[in-house]
């Protein structure tokens, strides 16, 4: 919905909004005269107060009540009125880069860390998913013989995630005898051929190889890399229920807007049961700003796809190696919220993290 404000009309709902975020409490044209330099008479707020209602943008949730700011007011809020606190975002980028070491860390440890920082900072429910193995960089290749004639393919990716696939090497050749000394020298071989060229690529990237190009000598393995190498794949990109990190629940949980049961209930569901579909929807892609970065996605009430956060805020943005997005990192709290700070935090969060994963090897 596209609404047309004066100036006046946009100071008068932004202190509105501000008030609500920091009280919970609906505001009143006298309030507004109290704690904001307005320059206008109570009576001008109050028919301000009423136009804006007229547009969807304030509703009162009850008759004799102050005004509350709708989904589409904080819309307007977010996207013409506020502007993201730089000072909140160099605090956090201090904080990461004082109390986490991605330089000495496991990738786990990171990654819980800058949730729980993530959580104590904006107040709200952290979401971090993991890194997505499509993307994930080969870190070792190993080709090892379990028994005669079987060979495993063990990968090992940037953040020491490991699959592996078990194949029958030569099943044309099953009656013939094979050396396991030779078969073990020459997978040896492969195995340091292929971490020399392969190390650094995506497991997408090593999909699309074209095999053929082994030495001649090496053909015969690469009917088998290329079929292990897409079935690890598809294992690899299936999203699973642990792929997203949660800090914070019980600390947003206390928020007056959670004071019924029931909400609470289908928000806890969501979270512990159907994580598959909140890893959909926050690792959707968003856009690209000019610098690189990916930008801040903030979707407000029943902007939200999913139902039992349609009284919710989730701010999210990707974290990225180089230029390829890795992972997701978000924030969920109630539609009362401190939207500067918590842009802010997500920003700062993906920019530390798309900085510590694009300096891992």
């Amino acid at each position: 919905m596209q609404v047309k404000l004066t100036n006046r009309q946009q100071h008068i709902l932004w202190a509105t909004v501000r008030h609500y975020i920091a009280t919970a409490e609906p505001v009143g044209s006298k309030t507004l005269i109290e704690e904001f330099d307005l320059g206008v008479s109570s009576a001008t707020i109050r028919n301000v107060m009423v136009v804006l209602e007229k547009s969807g943008l304030l509703y009162q949730p009850h008759t004799s009540a102050g005004r509350i700011p709708s989904d589409s007011g904080y819309r307007i809020y977010v996207d013409k009125l506020m502007k993201p606190s730089e000072t909140l975002a160099r605090e956090v980028e201090s904080t990461f880069q004082q109390r986490l070491h991605w330089e000495d860390w496991s990738l786990e440890a990171l990654l819980q860390g800058a949730a729980q920082i993530l959580a104590t900072l904006s107040g709200c429910i952290t979401l971090i998913t993991m890194p997505q193995s499509q993307t994930a960089q080969l870190r070792h290749l190993q080709l090892v013989q379990v028994e005669t004639g079987k060979i495993m393919l063990i990968v090992v990716t940037d953040g020491y995630e490991t699959h592996s696939r078990l194949m029958e090497l030569f099943p044309e050749s099953a009656d013939t005898k094979l050396d396991p000394e030779a078969i073990d020298r020459e997978l040896q071989i492969v195995s340091n051929f292929l971490n020399t060229h392969l190390r650094g690529c995506t497991l997408l990237e090593l999909s699309q190889l074209d095999w053929s190009k082994l030495d001649q000598e090496f053909q015969r393995y690469g009917e088998f890399l290329k079929s292990s190498l897409t079935e690890l794949l598809h294992r690899a990109s299936t999203p699973s229920t642990t792929q997203i990190m949660i800090r914070g629940v019980g600390e947003v949980l206390r928020q007056p807007e959670f004071s019924q049961v029931q909400q609470v209930q289908t928000i806890m569901h969501l979270l512990e049961e159907e994580q598959e579909q909140l890893w959909r929807l926050i690792c959707e892609e968003p856009e690209v700003e000019e610098t690189g970065k990916s930008k801040v996605t903030v979707r407000i009430g029943a902007e939200n796809p999913l139902e039992p956060i349609q009284t919710c805020s989730l701010i999210s943005s990707t974290y990225r190696r180089g230029s390829q997005p890795v992972g997701s990192v978000g924030v969920l709290g109630p539609t009362r919220l401190d939207y500067e700070n918590a842009i802010a935090v997500v920003a700062a969060a993906a920019d530390y993290l798309s900085e510590a994963f694009s300096h891992t090897a």
